[in-house]
């Protein structure tokens, strides 16, 4: 399997699982099948690679000016539109339901993403050893020192 093929799996794949924990967890989120979820999150994923950019660019304005909060409504715009392609395998019972889900897709999917090393966001924690007191006779200062 090529690596492009692989991550656009492993992506679909937890994506598919977020719709899933989504659909199961939110009493507003209607799939029927659940094996459905994973057409949802392919065609979810098929929306957000080619008309989220252009939602984007077209509320760049309320993007900037809510400090991206408003990434939340674009999101939720593009669960709406996969509930009304899918019709009744796939419904979502109101636009602020489609709102909260696009959170909890959005932070599943970013959990689940940096745990698997599918994305370049990487956490970091470094220790350091506490410094030595500068008025300390052992190291031989008369006082501390200020480095400019």
């Amino acid at each position: 399997m090529t690596p492009v093929l692989k991550k656009f799996v492993q992506t679909w794949l937890i994506n598919t699982f977020a719709v899933l924990v989504t659909v199961t967890v939110l009493p507003h989120f209607h799939c029927e099948p659940k094996g459905a979820v994973f057409l949802v999150s392919l065609l979810l994923g098929v929306l957000n690679t080619f008309l989220r950019p252009l939602m984007m660019l077209v509320a760049l304005p309320l993007v900037l000016y809510t400090l991206g909060l408003f990434l939340v409504v674009i999101n939720g715009c593009l669960i709406y539109m996969v509930d009304g392609i899918m019709g009744k395998t796939f419904e979502v019972d109101g636009f602020g339901w489609a709102m909260l889900g696009s959170i909890l897709i959005g932070v599943i999917s970013l959990i689940l993403n940096v745990i698997t090393g599918n994305t370049h966001t990487q956490f970091k924690m470094n220790h350091q050893a506490k410094p030595p007191n500068p008025r300390s006779p052992r190291d031989g200062g008369d006082g501390p020192v200020i480095d400019v």
